[in-house]
């Protein structure tokens, strides 16, 4: 096996490698912390439907609530809450 083989191999290796980790590694810390009780909480959400003209329309009257996790990525069934923030607590559907 030549240097040139080896390098690549070795980057193809840390790229496939590093997503997985970081995945694995955020879904032990949540683990962790629901364990402990401070990882989910409850945000209200409404609803919302895209219409054919690509404009959104919210249904301010279906206010509900949604579990989201303090976690860097989906894990479980939530959405993280830094997600559910950034999309203002509208979840379209």
């Amino acid at each position: 096996m030549n240097r040139a083989t080896l390098v690549v191999s070795l980057g193809l290796a840390v790229v496939v490698a590093l997503p997985v980790a970081v995945y694995v590694g955020d879904a032990l810390v949540l683990r962790y912390r629901i364990g402990r009780g401070g990882a989910l909480e409850t945000i209200s959400v409404y609803l919302a439907t895209r219409l054919k003209s690509g404009k959104l329309e919210v249904f301010t009257d279906r206010q509900e609530t949604e579990v989201c996790a303090h976690a860097l990525l989906p894990h479980f069934g939530y959405r993280p809450c830094w997600w559910v923030r950034r999309t203002g607590g509208v979840k379209v559907i």
